[in-house]
């Protein structure tokens, strides 16, 4: 009983361990509700229930940042918040690519849901290992910080000047590979990321019909879309977790900001992504954001630390007035629907670089 009094009083990076099993195990929680009740059986997400479960989830997301500034301090509550904000508007471009693929792989909408999570809990591994190198790079050498600094301000000023990119999934890296080392069957079997079917008769060639032969896994579309969402986390996170640590070296700050943002977005995809030709000129307020946030580094030794709130004050205000100048010029603009044409086509583009 001892050891684990202990244990879960234990330092861990920065915090006691009870605080980062509280905080995953909550998230786990939260997952186990929405794919074991809320979406046990495989159906198509309405707008509406998309809304709301997001609403859900970013209550939950503020509720936690109220409880941060409760419990670790002002300071602490107001670089969540700033975080959170960062993050959740920073992975709009992932919804804008989440639709390309599902389009491309032709994923269907009663699919999308079981993709998006177990596509979290990819991100949950992932962020963790970025964080932690992020930490201990932050940890170590202090001037990690000015190269996080000079990413986000060379990120933000090619958005501001250079923002078409162009994005070809079918000349993805990745999806290539892929090909080349996995069985992968043309369509969709379910909501099955594998199926068992028999062997190929020539190598790269599709199942046999001949009777006999052994049966072998393939992967299949829904597996390649999964694939292809994590590793566009990945890219993009790249600038979003330095913006963090730009923000605040607290490694539970930056990890909780940045779950909680995405767990939210995700949740919001079935609305969003029928409507994010709505947010054309975000781009430029998350361009001044990163510039900011970036700049402020360098500022440190000239002018001191900026507080939080200002922070929070200029990233709030700079992302506000991009939601509204993209409704405002966008007002009367059909809205897409995931059958139309008008989708983001394996050609479109966005306004972050993939390789």
């Amino acid at each position: 009983m001892e050891f684990l009094i202990d244990f879960v009083h234990a330092d861990f990076l920065g915090k006691p361990a009870w605080l980062w099993l509280a905080f995953l195990g909550a998230v786990a929680a939260l997952l186990a509700f929405d794919l074991g009740v809320l979406h046990r059986d495989d159906r198509q997400i309405g707008v509406r229930e998309s809304l709301v479960l997001s609403a859900g989830y970013v209550a939950m997301g503020l509720a936690f940042g109220a409880w941060v500034w409760w419990y670790l301090g002002a300071d602490s509550g107001l670089q969540y918040l700033t975080g959170f904000m960062i993050e959740k508007t920073l992975a709009m471009d992932n919804v804008f690519v989440i639709a390309m693929i599902f389009t491309f792989f032709a994923v269907p909408p009663q699919y999308q849901h079981r993709v998006l999570f177990w596509g979290i809990l990819g991100v949950i591994l992932l962020r963790a290992i970025m964080i932690g190198l992020g930490a201990a790079l932050v940890t170590q050498f202090s001037w990690t910080l000015y190269v996080f600094g000079a990413i986000l301000v060379a990120t933000g000023v090619k958005m501001l000047f250079f923002m078409q990119q162009d994005f070809d999934i079918a000349d993805n890296g990745l999806l290539r590979f892929l090909r080349r080392r996995l069985r992968v069957t043309e369509a969709a079997h379910g909501n099955r990321f594998w199926v068992k079917l028999p062997a190929p008769d020539v190598a790269g060639g599709p199942p046999s019909t001949a009777p006999g032969q052994p049966l072998v896994w393939w992967a299949t579309p829904l597996f390649l879309a999964l694939a292809l969402i994590e590793f566009v986390d990945l890219v993009f996170a790249v600038d979003s977790v330095p913006a963090i640590f730009a923000i605040t070296k607290d490694p539970f700050i930056v990890y909780t900001s940045n779950i909680f943002a995405i767990l939210g977005l995700r949740a919001l995809y079935f609305a969003l992504a029928a409507m994010i030709h709505r947010f054309r000129y975000l781009k430029y307020a998350l361009a001044l954001v990163l510039v900011f946030i970036g700049s402020k580094i360098f500022l440190v030794g000239l002018i001191g630390k900026i507080p939080a709130v200002v922070s929070l004050t200029v990233t709030f205000g700079l992302i506000a007035g991009g939601v509204i100048v993209s409704l405002r010029k966008t007002r009367g603009q059909p809205a897409i629907t995931r059958s139309s044409p008008s989708l983001p086509s394996p050609d479109a583009q966005t306004s972050r670089s993939l390789p």
